[in-house]
């Protein structure tokens, strides 16, 4: 089983909250001997998306191979002025690049969603996503992680078991789903 960690925020930091969250997912979902595979906006070159371009940038392809090639899909993100990073939705919008193929975009893809915020309105990153991830013919878990910031970690800077149990059932819930491969 392919597991892809899609890492929305455009913090690049060791010990930023994407960080810390994409690593305990990883490590939950190796725990379960799947295989993962963790695309980073920051990292991953993918240009403004462009229908002008005659050819469709390498990165573009990369990316949409891996996305297609994945079961599984988590998909985290900091809430941006009420939704997913604007660099998160780009990459999203490049898999219009598989929309002639037997199979496009999502096809079947079970995705779970992750959202942090400072505030309480987590959920709306959360909606946001769902509404994309199904426009793009994905499924999604019916159970998110809509996350509160100053509830997400203990003072040494560790996730806090109520959020590492959370991620614990969403890891169990997606390797276990009738809908994985």
């Amino acid at each position: 089983m392919k597991v892809l960690l899609f890492n929305g925020s455009l913090d690049r930091r060791e010990g930023a909250t994407s960080e810390i969250i994409t690593k305990y997912f990883e490590e939950k979902f190796l725990e379960e001997n799947a295989s993962v595979d963790v695309f980073r906006v920051t990292d991953s070159g993918v240009p403004l998306f462009d229908t002008t371009l005659n050819k469709v940038p390498n990165a573009v392809e990369r990316m949409n191979i891996m996305f297609r090639e994945a079961d599984l899909h988590v998909w985290l993100t900091p809430l941006y002025h009420g939704g997913m990073t604007g660099v998160m939705k780009n990459c999203l919008d490049w898999l219009e690049c598989s929309a002639k193929l037997q199979a496009p975009y999502l096809t079947g893809k079970l995705v779970g969603l992750v959202c942090w915020a400072d505030g309480v309105q987590a959920m709306q990153g959360i909606n946001g996503m769902d509404d994309v991830a199904k426009s793009l013919r994905g499924w999604t878990l019916p159970y998110s992680l809509p996350m509160q910031r100053k509830q997400l970690f203990t003072a040494e800077r560790e996730l806090t078991e109520e959020y590492m149990e959370r991620i614990d059932k969403m890891v169990k819930l997606l390797v276990h789903s009738p809908f994985a491969k």
